[in-house]
Parts: C-alpha cells; structure tokens; sequence
C-alpha cells in the first residue's frame, strides 16, 4: 500500500468517507498493441549509425511514438482533470466542516447524542454516526462523478451503476466501523490528554492504520473481490523464484478478478507481519507479456525488500504529527474566537470534530506536493530494484506504458513534482531504456 492509499484511509476515517477498492500498483492497460523488444531496438537502430551506442532517449521516444495523437489527449485531458477534483474535493470537505459549524448544526448533534445516552464513549459513537451520515450524503453526488461517470466515460471502468454502488455500500461499512472505532480513540485521547494530545493522536492514527494494513490483504481486499492460487506454473514459477531470490517468503503467488470493476494492470506485495502476500490482477496476465509481468511483480517486491512499509510509516508519521501539532495550535485560537458561537465547548468536545477536520484538510491539501513526492521516491526506488532483479527493461517498459490510458505520460517538472505520486511514465521508460543502454554488452563501463 502506498503513501498516497495511507494517506487517504486516515483521511477517510476522520471524514466518514467511503472506502474503495485498491487502485492500480504500477500500470493502466492501453489499448494499443505491444511490440516486442526486437522490434523496438530495430526501430532506434533505423535512427542511428549502427556504430552508435544504445540511445536511452531514442528507445523512448520510440515508445512513446506507439501511442496515438487522440490517445495522448484522452490521457492528458483525464489526469489533468484530477487536478480539479483534488481542489473539488478540499473545498467540499471544508464547505461541510463550516456548515456543521457555522450553523451549529454539530452542536446540537452532540446534544442529541448527550440526551439519548449517559455514556462519554457511546456520546462520542453516536456524534460520529450522525458526522458519518451528514457527510456520507453530501458527498455521495461528486463520489458517484468521480468513482463512477468520469471513469465511464474515458473507458476506464468496466462495472454498471448497480455494482459501483454496491461496492460503495460495503465501503461505506467498513468506513464506518473504522470511523467509528478512530473517533472513539481520538475523544478518550482529548479527554486525557489536554496538552499533548497531538502526539498521542499521531500514534494512534499510526497504530490503527497498521492494524487495517495487516488485515487488508485478509479480511478487506476479497470483500471487493475474488482471490485465488495461480497455478499456471510458466508465470507461477518464475514469480516465486524472484520472491526466494529476494528472500521473501511466499509460498503462493494470488490472482484477483479486477477486470470485473476496469481493465488498469495492478499488482502488489501486501500485508504486513504474517499477513503479507504477492497479488496481481488478472489483467496483468491477460494483456501483458511474460516480460511485463515478471518486470511488474520485480517492481512490487522492491517495495516490500526495501521495507517502504515500514519507513513509510514513519515518514507519514512526522506529517501526520506536524500536521496534529498544527491543528491544536489553530484549533485553541479559533475556538477562543469563535468556539461560543458555534457551541464547540473545547478541544474534548465531539461538536468541534469538523474543525479538526476542516483544520487537517487544509494542512493535508497544503502537504499534497510532499505526500506525493515521498510516495513517488518509493516508487524511483523500487524501478531500479525491479529492474536489476527481473533484468527485463522492455517488459518494464511495455508496462509503463499503458499509464498512458489514465496518467499523463509526459508532464512538466514542477507538475510532475506536485501531482503526481508515481514517476510519469516518460521517465519510467527513460529509467528502463537508461538501465539497457548501462547494461548492453558492448556499454564501456
């Protein structure tokens, strides 16, 4: 699980949204045909004197030719839009935290939960189902756009309304039981915890967010869906010797029908602790080589030999820290101005959650361009790893490119810098055509 996908889920539990399916790991599937390796190094030899080195930037350029004007806009104009949607979904989250506050609508929601039960823990419960509930309905129109007639419409998700909205049904509960058990946490920090509640706060965020990666693998992904043993022994075989080669232990490598909700390429090494386990979707074996599929899974195991788990937990935790440190700062300050009129009595009371909300949105939202980058080094790193353990730079570079259908292939510096929480595909290729030209036969070295 990426940062980005850690990021979200905490999100997710302090606002009541609904969880989703896991997103694609590495690739999305493009339409257009691949070509195979030879073909590709005859077409940068047809550009240069036969006496030249290997050219990195030539062989990508190569690539990158196979897609299509209509294709590099339809790509372009769908990742470029995600932008708006991240500024859309920042002022609807903050629009609803100022609603529940500005009309003291949260209040009287903690009224209503201190009237009906006697107990802090079962007031505190009862506040979050309302919380869940307001903002669930209000956010659903942009949700049903984003998650399900935006990705119809640029050819990317192969599921009808009905099972869309099923699964968002069982998003939903689990984004309640998760908000539920993170609110009820939270509170009996704030009640103990007057001062440094921010670090407790932190660790507990950490400490949940752990536990729901140990258990996704298990008990979250094959709610979404179905996971089986792949017992094709030409991809199996091959996939479990480059998992003992790296000293992962894995004895069975597993497949999930995600074609049944959109055609992107996706894999990983999942789980932590006893739970972790190697998954590919059963895209990546319909349309992608040998080579692309033993580049991908090299990829995903990188992250998993490099302990990003792990480091990404702490890296998250310094941003989620600093990001508590600064909503208790700002959270004193406003309520001292404003806390009377909104009803919210202190920081312990369930009536100012939406400000605790409202005041991390905002930092999360200032924090993207770190978040991303943080995600995106991970994901520098296991490039190489995979690259020099799968030693298949075509089959990764096949893969890259089918980002096309859903990633902008080629950004801008600053743009990629700040939006984007996996390399672009040009540079992945780049990477991966750079890495063959290094590890030529004839390379001077």
């Amino acid at each position: 699980m990426n940062l980005a996908r850690r990021t979200m889920i905490i999100l997710m539990i302090l606002t009541g949204a609904a969880l989703s399916p896991a997103g694609p790991a590495l690739a999305q599937a493009t339409s257009t045909a691949p070509k195979s390796s030879a073909t590709v190094e005859k077409s940068v030899a047809s550009t240069s004197p036969a006496s030249l080195p290997f050219d990195p930037v030539a062989a990508t350029e190569v690539y990158v030719a196979r897609l299509t004007p209509e294709q590099i806009a339809k790509s372009d104009s769908y990742f470029e839009g995600g932008y708006w949607l991240i500024l859309w979904n920042f002022l609807l989250t903050s629009a609803l935290s100022l609603i529940l506050l500005t009309t003291g609508l949260s209040a009287r929601m903690r009224s209503l939960a201190e009237s009906v039960v006697d107990y802090r823990w079962a007031q505190t419960l009862l506040f979050g189902a309302q919380y869940f509930l307001f903002t669930t309905i209000l956010s659903f129109p942009l949700s049903v756009y984003e998650g399900f007639f935006r990705e119809q419409k640029y050819g990317l998700s192969n599921q009808t309304l009905g099972a869309w909205l099923g699964e968002q049904a069982i998003g939903i509960a689990i984004g309640a039981a998760l908000g539920g058990i993170a609110i009820m946490i939270l509170y009996a920090i704030l009640r103990r915890v007057k001062q440094t509640w921010w670090i407790w706060a932190s660790v507990a965020s950490l400490a949940l967010l752990f536990v729901v990666s140990a258990l996704a693998p298990v008990y979250i992904a094959p709610l979404f869906n179905t996971y089986h043993t792949l017992d094709d022994a030409k991809i199996r075989d091959p996939i479990l010797s480059l998992a003992r080669a790296n000293r992962i232990p894995a004895r069975e490598v597993y497949v999930f029908d995600a074609s049944k909700q959109s055609k992107r390429v996706s894999a990983n090494v999942s789980g932590a602790l006893g739970t972790m386990r190697i998954s590919l979707n059963d895209n990546l074996l319909d349309r992608c080589s040998l080579a692309s599929v033993r580049a991908v899974m090299a990829h995903e195991m990188g992250h998993y030999v490099m302990n990003h788990v792990y480091k990404g937990f702490l890296e998250m935790g310094l941003v989620l820290t600093i990001g508590f440190a600064f909503c208790a700062w700002a959270f004193d300050r406003i309520v001292a101005r404003r806390g009377a009129a909104w009803g919210v009595r202190s920081i312990a009371d369930p009536a100012g959650l939406p400000l605790i909300v409202l005041l991390l949105t905002v930092y999360m939202f200032v924090m993207t361009p770190v978040t991303n980058s943080i995600t995106r080094t991970e994901e520098i790193e296991a490039d190489a790893f995979g690259l020099n353990a799968a030693r298949e730079p075509d089959g990764f570079a096949e893969a890259a490119l089918m980002l096309s259908e859903y990633r902008k292939m080629h950004p801008g510096k600053w743009e990629e810098i700040v939006f984007y929480d996996h390399p672009s595909g040009y540079n992945r290729i780049l990477t991966a055509m750079t890495w063959k030209a290094e590890n030529q036969p004839s390379a001077a070295h």
